[in-house]
């Protein structure tokens, strides 16, 4: 890469807003964000996610930006592979019903996952 080439996506980054300053993996399935953030050094992974799924609940709730998905690691299991995470699924200009304007809608859980897709078979 040349270094016109590197000072230019240099400037694209700091000109992207905070929110979406970090990279996002675009996914159809969100599991591949559970995994990266199992495998990440930071234990963090961010996403978006895209396809049929998210047109179809972009359409439905009418938002106006799209589905970002935020995963990170709040303890790391002794069993390889294995970690409690912290999962959060956000959409600005959601319009729920009854709701007097769109806004944010926030979905935060946590979930016990193994590289395999099954439960660690130990929270120690």
């Amino acid at each position: 890469m040349k270094l016109c080439q590197i000072l230019t996506l240099v400037a694209a980054l700091c000109a992207v807003g905070t929110a979406h300053a970090q990279h996002r993996v675009p996914v159809r399935d969100p599991k591949l964000l559970l995994i990266a953030a199992i495998d990440a050094p930071s234990g963090q992974a961010q996403g978006v996610l895209v396809g049929e799924v998210a047109e179809a609940i972009t359409q439905r709730f009418k938002g106006t930006a799209p589905i970002y998905i935020d995963v990170s690691t709040a303890r790391r299991y002794a069993q390889a592979g294995c970690s409690r995470l912290k999962v959060s699924f956000w959409q600005d200009g959601v319009q729920l019903p009854g709701s007097p304007s769109p806004r944010r809608q926030v979905i935060d859980f946590g979930i016990d996952y193994c590289r395999d897709g099954r439960p660690p078979k130990s929270l120690l």
